[in-house]
């Protein structure tokens, strides 16, 4: 994609108005001078892969800049296992609205110093409405701010419209239009370090499959309950896949050991006894280098709407998702040659009937955490499992 940025048509920052050009909405003029920008999006994996396609849109319209992510821990250790368009990353304070936990004075502090030592050009909001991000963006000191905003969040330089049903990484290239980037991917794109693709083998030992055997890998787990399609389902797709030869390694953190163990369960009970690939839990003993290079060497991987299928998306593996409709809508993948999706159109909890579809900022959770995906066959799933394997 063509650069609109250098040259003579650059016009100046005053003034701003719609561009000529691709864009996710307007694409207005770009700011002066832009060489350091941070980008603030915490959350978990998924969060980041939602704004991979604005760091490389930002990249591309300010050549030789420098992209630093405020996020997490979580996508600190991603960044380092992992090759993408990010330069480095600084782990966010506790803060409210921004990182949950117990908010330290002096280590907010501590941080806001660093942020100002690093003289930010341009501070991009990717976090949610504002409410508490853009009073925290503006702490930045940067010269120039963008980002979304609802109705009661403090306005930025340049700010749209929230809404909360919106595709997000469309969503986070939106944000960029408003600092002049015009998208160059639609979707995240990473690569696993060389290293962790080499110590794989020796992290999983026998569990990997030689070369010709088909691997499919699952996450059974989701950060929300109601995103967890049963363990009995998964098994039942496991046990098919392990039935035609192929091998099935289940994966999540050390918190979802017993989640992937009920899915190896409810495999077994699913045997046909034909099956020469076995379904094993490796589940707690991977570092996140190691699973990108997992998820990259696998043939298809089969999820949750979770960070790891976002994950497993941008390593350019076939992914098979469970999705809530409204799930699909703000984080789905966009293409269904390599990627299907199963959809739950289940609008009330099962427990108390209250609506599922009012969200965001301003909407009241019901306290339950029945799973809204008890639904979707495991037939179909594994139809398409099967497909995916297949090419």
């Amino acid at each position: 994609m063509e650069d609109p940025g250098n040259g003579p048509a650059e016009r100046p920052a005053a003034g701003p108005g719609p561009a000529a050009g691709p864009g996710v909405g307007p694409l207005l003029d770009k700011f002066r001078d832009i060489t350091r920008i941070a980008l603030l999006r915490g959350g978990g994996l998924g969060d980041l892969m939602f704004a991979l396609p604005a760091v490389s849109a930002l990249k591309a319209a300010y050549p030789g800049s420098t992209v630093t992510l405020l996020g997490t821990p979580l996508q600190d250790a991603l960044v380092s296992g992992t090759l993408s368009a990010l330069d480095d990353v600084m782990v966010l304070p506790f803060a409210e609205g921004v990182r949950p936990g117990q908010e330290e004075p002096a280590a907010v502090e501590r941080f806001f110093n660093t942020t100002h030592e690093r003289h930010f050009d341009l501070a991009v909001q990717l976090h949610g409405g504002g409410r508490y991000s853009n009073p925290f963006l503006l702490r930045l000191g940067a010269r120039h701010t963008v980002g979304s905003a609802t109705p009661d969040a403090v306005p930025l330089e340049r700010t749209l419209p929230y809404t909360y049903y919106q595709h997000e990484p469309s969503r986070a290239l939106e944000v960029a239009g408003l600092a002049g980037a015009a998208p160059v991917l639609l979707e995240a794109r990473l690569n696993p370090r060389a290293r962790f693709v080499a110590q794989l083998p020796a992290a999983l030992c026998t569990e990997l499959p030689p070369g010709d055997t088909p691997l499919l890998v699952i996450h059974p787990g989701a950060s929300d309950p109601r995103r967890r399609w049963p363990a009995e389902a998964f098994g039942a797709v496991a046990r098919a896949v392990a039935d035609d030869g192929g091998r099935v390694l289940v994966i999540g953190d050390a918190g979802e050991k017993g989640l992937a163990e009920a899915v190896v369960s409810a495999a077994v009970g699913h045997s046909t006894g034909n099956g020469a690939g076995p379904v094993i839990n490796v589940a707690g003993r991977l570092e996140l280098g190691e699973l990108a290079a997992l998820l990259a060497r696998a043939d298809a991987v089969l999820a949750n709407d979770s960070g790891p299928r976002h994950l497993a998306q941008a390593l350019g593996t076939p992914t098979v998702g469970i999705y809530w409709a409204g799930n699909a809508l703000t984080s789905g993948p966009l293409g269904r040659g390599r990627h299907r999706i199963h959809l739950s159109w289940v609008t009330r909890c099962p427990a108390c009937g209250a609506d599922v579809t009012q969200v965001g900022w301003t909407a009241p959770r019901c306290p339950h955490n029945d799973s809204l995906m008890e639904g979707i066959g495991s037939d179909g799933v594994a139809a398409d499992v099967r497909s995916l394997l297949a090419q």
